[in-house]
């Protein structure tokens, strides 16, 4: 079983949204009582968040699947439904969330940061909510939207202050182990060390964190060897340092070429994005408790100096040399530190909606030159809300899509009746119910003008005053006195 994991895929799916509920109150002697359907709840979210006593992507591997509740349905007398439950995801610091194809989503540093990752669906309105003054008591309710479900790579990027590269047994983990309360596993073989390895040194007033690495090999940025896995563990350590053995007896092998060797490797994985060479600043020459060791100090250190780089040389065995190498690293991390910038305040930046943007946009369909697709938030929201088996449901889409102006500007791209508009993957035929507008919208929707009603032009059309003609022909003149004849009676026609 893997003890550690530092990349996993995980199918993250946020909760769905609960359905509103259609339901009219009922009660003896409330005949009408009218809507009351409650709302659906919420979807729960899928949330990271850094803890401390993580280290590891382990549970990851083992539960891939990810899922955050699902919110309830509305019920009558107007209750609401619960909201769904967060699944709460806790990752260690310096782990990385991206997408498949290489797309960073977060980069949380920090315990206690916390990121939704996929967030959940909408609930429903009930029957209760889109009651109205002319719509008194709907039929009809709208459905939950489903949370977001994809892919996301999570990785562990580890934080550490001060960085060790170095070929496989050139006594990395040994160095940790003597400088710290670290206990890696240590032996004589070649790549013993299989997981980045994490400890804390104090030297005098500064305690910094010292991780190493799996050992690279020429080809390490290439996939080669172990380092490649492991190389996005020094991307973020202030202070990287080389670890050269001296006591080394591979033939081909010397102090200047590992250094070379090493460098190379560390400028084809970075490439011009992190300059991980330059922060190499101190090279420990380790194992100086071989005699032969000893002695080839001194030829290689003034070639090292001219490189830029401390030289130190020092005994992870013996314990020689590693007081002056945990101050200078020391000093190397104070002053890295002081160099970061003020973390700058909490701010909220409010950004406007444009005037002339409408939230949507009318385009013509690529795979079909006389069908159009509407694409945007609220149209394609309303669309996943809406029941389609119910036929007042669809009406109430239809009015919202055309208070939006969906209508108009179809109209404007050209769409003609019974043309096909898909909205949010759901297609339908096209049937305009614009009452007016411009002269060239109505035309080209095949519509008549505005003032051009019918109704206002018809002949049979009695006026005003017509009416209080005929209303003072039907009076009969009658006062006290008069006798009826035959010709006061009113005729058929009514005059």
């Amino acid at each position: 079983m893997a003890a550690f994991v530092d990349r996993v895929v995980v199918h993250v799916a946020a909760g769905n949204g609960g359905h509103g509920v259609a339901s009219i109150h009922r009660e003896k002697f409330k005949p009408l009582g009218g809507p009351d359907g409650g709302n659906g709840g919420d979807g729960g979210n899928v949330v990271l968040e850094v803890d401390p006593s993580v280290h590891t992507l382990l549970d990851f591997h083992h539960r891939p699947h990810q899922k955050a509740g699902n919110g309830r349905p509305g019920e009558g007398s107007n209750r609401h439904g619960a909201r769904g439950e967060d699944r709460v995801l806790r990752v260690p610091a310096g782990t990385v969330v991206s997408t498949p194809d290489g797309r960073v989503i977060a980069d949380l540093v920090g315990a206690g940061t916390r990121v939704v990752l996929a967030h959940g669906g909408k609930g429903g309105l009930g029957n209760a909510a889109l009651a109205n003054s002319r719509r008194k008591a709907p039929g009809f309710a709208l459905l939950g939207e489903p949370g977001e479900a994809f892919d996301a790579v999570i990785e562990l990027k580890s934080i550490a202050d001060v960085g060790l590269v170095g070929f496989p047994s050139a006594g990395k983990s040994s160095l940790i182990a003597a400088m710290s309360a670290a206990r890696p596993k240590i032996a004589d073989y070649p790549f013993t060390t299989l997981v980045p390895n994490l400890g804390v040194v104090r030297a005098g007033d500064v305690a910094f964190t010292m991780a190493d690495v799996p050992g690279l090999i020429p080809g390490a940025s290439t996939g080669k060897g172990l380092g490649l896995e492991f190389l996005r563990h020094i991307e973020r350590c202030a202070v990287l340092v080389h670890v050269v053995d001296m006591a080394t007896m591979e033939p081909g092998r010397d102090p200047e070429s590992d250094i070379e060797a090493l460098e190379h490797e560390l400028a084809e994985y970075s490439g011009e994005e992190i300059d991980l060479v330059g922060r190499l600043r101190i090279a420990v020459l380790n194992k100086i408790d071989v005699p032969d060791a000893r002695e080839l100090v001194d030829l290689v250190r003034a070639t090292l100096e001219e490189r830029g780089l401390a030289v130190f040389p020092v005994s992870a065995a013996t314990g020689e040399g590693l007081r002056e190498l945990g101050f200078a690293l020391a000093t190397a991390v104070d002053e890295h530190r002081a160099a970061l910038p003020e973390p700058e305040a909490a701010r909220i930046t409010l950004t406007p909606r444009a005037v002339d943007d409408s939230g949507f946009t009318v385009e013509r369909d690529p795979e079909d030159d006389e069908a159009f697709v509407v694409r945007g938030v609220k149209p394609e929201r309303w669309v996943r809300q809406t029941d389609f088996t119910n036929d007042e449901a669809v009406g109430f889409l239809a009015d919202r899509l055309n208070r939006l102006g969906v209508e108009e500007e179809l109209a404007k791209a050209g769409a003609r009746e019974g043309d096909a508009v898909t909205i949010g993957g759901v297609t339908f035929d096209w049937a305009p119910t614009l009452p007016a507008g411009t002269l060239t919208v109505e035309e080209s929707a095949g519509l008549g003008g505005r003032g051009t009603d019918a109704r206002i032009d018809a002949p049979h059309r009695v006026r005003a005053e017509e009416r209080l003609a005929a209303k003072r022909a039907r009076r009969v003149p009658y006062e006290l006195g008069d006798t009826w004849t035959e010709e006061d009676l009113p005729t058929e026609e009514g005059t």
